[in-house]
């Protein structure tokens, strides 16, 4: 039997003090001096490194980190980084104070390590091997566990001969043309909610309305689409995940369903193991897909765990390894591997073993058939139902890879994001960090780097051998490519000495950045910088004239190298085997972005002097944080980044439903779609667009208020950090703090983070802890006391039923920031009623975080005196809104918990 307790020092840090437990479990409370000294000297047991190193003051602090060992023994696991979140995945008796987690700390690490002797423990495999290279990277967990860890009888298969391959499948079919039976939708709807569900008639209609987008498409570049608002609680996603069902078993065919965010990604994988309750089923027939970026490249890990990571990256290197055997589809970023795990190594992030642009050297890899991003692609060729985010579907439209027949039909969930994502989409920007990006990917990394990112001719080495064509045009590229920024830079624009076209360029933006567009408010902020792209001086005339020949001169080698690998391909010689087909597939299809983006940068170079297009947005920026320049460049936006939706996402596809809770600008009439249209782009498809809307269920005069305190004036950070305070403890935990700016975030948690936990109410902040924001809400989600501060991905992206969330209080009305680009689509698309639009959006968006279900009840409130009264059709019908001073506003956060209380205090009392 496992101990009850080890005999180690503890250290627990938090907002509202300091314990150390000794050998013996006896606490005490320490000053943090005194704590200093003492893990100085020996280990201690603790609960994340990063988090109590911050609380000490003590950033370098290590020790015996039970995260790090959880990892270890259970790697692709959930928990929440918090003592109760690990007690609970434990199955012990959480922590009921804070000056009791030191003394908990060696019994969840007992509990831990109870799991060794365990002959069932499912993740042993690997175990005794990774341990044996954590040893030698002195793991502090490595003494305590050798002794009860033997080696296995037979060697454990090394983690690359472990993972399967993937199949290469001949492409799936087009599917057949077919008309659905709406009863058919409502039965299998039926079905998927549950015998004992209570009927949603508004889920109902929901449905069938979705149904239409399956209906065979009757005219070419026209699908039929619906956009569709269902408020929230109308359970939208079973209501189109049956008809699409329904569709796919009767068609044979295939849906891809687009939301914003990796969380959302999840809710939504989660919600479709009702269409397939067997997991094995589940994995084959719905597939995640995500960037590049996301996943874990085999040869990067290879390369760290062979000597390319030192110290504490090594550390990281094993323990992602580990996770590497067991991880569903490697997806390193809101995937299955814990988010907090990354943090625990603060700069020695998980960043480098990801795919990073432009270094993939596709089947010249030795893991390639492993490759967990090929392994996705080809899944996501195969499966019924594709989940991307919103990036990524624009991305597989503009720039199609070869491969299977497309999703014909396309959901785009949250679909009010599709503006947003389709501006950062279809943008060009020529600046600093991009053309060294292409640099690099052409020429190789400059100074010492590993011999693999060579560059375009390395990679293409047996072309570049072999056919005479494709070696000049490579050639030639290289030296074109001897023309973009190179290493240091920025340095050189500061000293004023650029050398080559392009950076030539760049100091000229710069310095008419800081002539036009720097007043002296704007200048000393430590922000970015940014000025019109109107009535350039002649300085940035010749500066973009030379840049633009320099540009021409690497585009048309690659031009011609793109065209000398298609003839490769269409024309194959003897010596292209199947290896070097499939390197060659790879530089194509990495060629083809490189193409687009440079042809994008001559047309931006054209509107230098020239005249401007009307569709749109150019402006030069220095992008600063903390008053250190990071990048500078040029900048081109679409006025209407929906039409390109429209024109390459929508037009191909045979049948498309956007939909969200809040499509439509609130304060027009009910029938009145013309705010959704423009920010959908159905507004720019000729016909076949079609509108459905439903209510939300949730009665809101009852189970909602919004607040607006009167009397704290816009500036006055003490007042301001004083109400949240004051709100947060009148409603027990459980609010969400949003802000428009991170500088005042950290000032108002500064202040209150303290006086909060000691009464028993821990605050956590995105841009304070040293956590992932997807961790952050899971431990706000799991503890009804905690709070959370955050700014816009939490206002957008968070999902929290129940007692976690009740009460969300933003420090202001969230006006957009006055950039150029804004004022170009403010003066565009009606001036204020532009503004209008977006600030009710934000709003609307931010309170439907808080009544996620039937028994729900929130609070809102607007830190505000002077809240427009336009703005209050962003809330619901019905919703009560009252313009109060702070004390009455308190006064009612405070009797709304007391009552919370009695609910919960009657509901598990004895009858």
């Amino acid at each position: 039997m496992a101990p009850a307790s080890l005999s180690l020092p503890a250290i627990h840090a938090s907002h509202v003090g300091i314990w150390l437990s000794d050998t013996a479990g006896r606490v005490q409370r320490v000053g943090r001096g005194e704590a200093m000294a003492a893990v100085a000297g020996t280990p201690h047991l603790l609960l994340g490194a990063t988090l109590t190193g911050d609380r000490l003051g003590y950033p370098e602090l290590s020790g015996l980190d039970l995260l790090e060992l959880f990892a270890f023994l259970h790697p692709a696991r959930f928990a929440v980084p918090t003592p109760a979140g690990i007690a609970a995945a434990l199955g012990l008796p959480a922590a009921q104070r804070e000056d009791e987690v030191a003394a908990f700390l060696p019994q969840a690490a007992a509990a831990m390590l109870a799991c060794l002797d365990d002959p069932d423990w499912p993740e042993r495999e690997g175990a005794w091997h990774a341990l044996q290279a954590l040893t030698r990277q002195r793991w502090p967990w490595a003494p305590l566990i050798q002794p009860r860890l033997a080696a296995p009888d037979r060697a454990d298969r090394w983690l690359f001969a472990r993972l399967p391959e993937w199949e290469e499948q001949p492409p799936r079919a087009q599917p057949r043309q077919v008309v659905l039976d709406p009863a058919n939708v409502a039965a299998r709807l039926d079905r998927l909610t549950g015998d004992g569900a209570e009927k949603r008639p508004g889920q109902q209609d929901y449905a069938r309305a979705a149904t239409a987008i399956f209906a065979p498409r009757e005219r070419r570049d026209t699908p039929q689409m619906l956009v569709a608002e269902a408020g929230t609680g109308i359970g939208k996603t079973l209501g189109y995940l049956a008809p699409a069902k329904q569709w796919i078993d009767e068609s044979a065919g295939s849906v891809c369903i687009s939301t914003y965010t990796k969380a959302l990604q999840r809710q939504l994988a989660r919600e479709t193991e009702k269409l397939y309750p067997d997991a094995r089923a589940h994995r084959e027939k719905v597939v995640v897909r995500k960037g590049r970026e996301n996943y874990l490249c085999l040869l990067n890990l290879e390369d760290a765990l062979q000597g390319g990571f030192s110290g504490r990256a090594a550390v990281l290197a094993q323990l992602v390894a580990r996770w590497a055997a067991y991880t569903r589809d490697g997806d390193m970023i809101g995937g299955d591997l814990p988010g907090w795990l990354p943090a625990l190594f603060r700069r020695n992030g998980a960043t480098a073993l990801t795919d990073r642009r432009g270094e993939c050297i596709y089947a010249g890899c030795p893991h390639f058939r492993k490759c967990f991003i090929e392994r996705s692609t080809r899944a996501a060729a195969q499966a019924d139902i594709v989940i991307a985010n919103h990036a990524l579907t624009m991305v597989q439209a503009a720039r199609p890879r070869d491969g299977g027949a497309p999703a014909t039909r396309l959901i785009f969930d949250e679909g009010h994001h599709l503006w947003d994502a389709a501006d950062s989409m279809f943008a060009v920007a020529l600046t600093g960090q991009e053309a060294i990006e292409i640099r690099r990917w052409i020429m190789g990394p400059e100074g010492k780097a590993r011999g693999r990112r060579r560059g375009l001719a390395a990679r293409l080495a047996d072309v570049a051998s072999y056919d005479e064509a494709g070696e000049r045009a490579i050639q030639a590229a290289i030296a074109a490519a001897a023309e973009l920024p190179g290493d240091g830079w920025l340095a050189r624009l500061a000293e004023n000495a650029p050398w080559g076209a392009i950076e030539r360029l760049l100091a000229a933006v710069r310095g008419q950045v800081y002539a036009r567009g720097a007043d002296p408010k704007q200048a000393d902020s430590g922000y970015g910088l940014e000025t019109e792209l109107a009535d350039p001086d002649p300085e940035l005339v010749t500066a973009a004239a030379a840049a633009s020949d320099a540009v021409e001169a690497l585009l048309r080698p690659l031009m011609a190298l793109g065209k000398r690998l298609d003839a490769l391909v269409e024309d194959p010689p003897d010596w292209l085997d199947g290896q070097a087909r499939a390197r060659v597939d790879g530089a194509r299809h990495s060629l083809g972005t490189r193409i687009d983006t440079l042809g994008a940068w001559l047309a931006l170079l054209g509107r230098v002097g020239g005249p401007a297009d009307p569709d749109f947005v150019d402006w030069l920026a220095v992008e600063r944080f903390d008053g250190r320049e990071y990048d500078c460049g040029l900048h081109r936006h679409w006025l209407d980044p929906a039409r390109p939706v429209a024109e390459i996402v929508y037009r191909p596809a045979q049948g498309v439903l956007v939909t969200s809770a809040t499509l439509r600008g609130n304060g027009h009439a009910a029938d009145d779609w013309s705010d959704a249209d423009i920010r959908t782009g159905a507004r720019h498809l000729d016909g076949g667009v079609t509108h459905f809307a439903v209510p939300s269920p949730f009665d809101y005069a009852r189970q909602s208020e919004v607040l607006i305190a009167t009397d704290i004036a816009r500036g006055d950070l003490p007042a301001l950090a004083g109400a949240y305070s004051r709100l947060i403890e009148a409603a027990g935990g459980g609010a969400l703090g949003l802000f428009s700016a991170i500088r005042r975030l950290r000032i108002v948690h500064a202040r209150i983070a303290d006086r909060l936990a000691r009464a028993g109410l821990p605050l956590f902040a995105q841009h304070v802890d040293p956590l992932d924001t997807g961790t952050l809400v899971d431990i706000f989600r799991a503890d009804p006391h905690a709070s959370l501060l955050g700014t816009d991905a939490l206002r957008d992206g968070v999902d929290v039923p129940g007692d976690s969330l009740r009460l969300v209080v933003m420090e202001g009305v969230p006006w957009p920031r006055p950039t150029i680009l804004h004022a170009a689509r403010r003066a565009a698309q009606g001036g204020s009623a532009y503004d209008d639009r977006v600030i009710r959006a934000r709003i609307a968006q931010a309170f439907g975080r808080l009544i996620r279900r039937s028994d729900d009840f929130g609070q809102f409130v607007m830190l505000s005196p002077s809240f427009p009264s336009r703005l209050l059709s962003a809330f619901p019908d019905g919703t009560p809104i009252r313009r109060l001073p702070l004390d009455e506003v308190v006064n009612r956060v405070a009797a709304a918990n007391v009552e919370r209380r009695k609910s919960a205090y009657a509901a598990f009392s004895p009858s």
